[in-house]
């Protein structure tokens, strides 16, 4: 079935690429953080209620602004930390995702990024 999809306005367009920036590459770093935080005994986040969880929501926030500007500033340094196609207004945002997890170095990511969170998450539970 061939439809054409309606335009997508400017707004739109980075909302999506903001809120798949923040849930697919912001998330996951800063959740890693917040394990090690724990694991080491910080208190300073982990120790409060609700300090994690606010930690990792402003903190994956703040980094979806902030890397579409870094990346387009120094691309050496942050392409790997940035998707374009997640800002690419011809896709929608299923399109986005699957093009974005079928390049190799994401493959890499997200297994490496599983195994890490796995390992911590156990780190984490056995010592208390």
């Amino acid at each position: 079935m061939n439809a054409i999809a309606a335009p997508k306005s400017p707004a739109q367009n980075r909302l999506e690429g903001f809120a798949l920036t923040a849930i697919l590459q912001g998330l996951p770093t800063f959740a890693a953080a917040v394990l090690v935080l724990k694991l080491v005994g910080a208190p300073e986040i982990v120790g409060e209620r609700y300090g994690a969880a606010i930690f990792v929501v402003l903190a994956s926030l703040v980094y979806a602004a902030i890397m579409p500007q870094l990346a387009a500033k120094f691309p050496r340094r942050f392409g790997n930390a940035y998707a374009p196609m997640f800002f690419d207004a011809r896709l929608s945002v299923s399109q986005k995702i699957t093009q974005w997890r079928t390049q190799p170095n994401v493959s890499l990511q997200l297994v490496t990024t599983m195994i890490m969170m796995s390992l911590l998450a156990v780190a984490v539970v056995s010592v208390g």
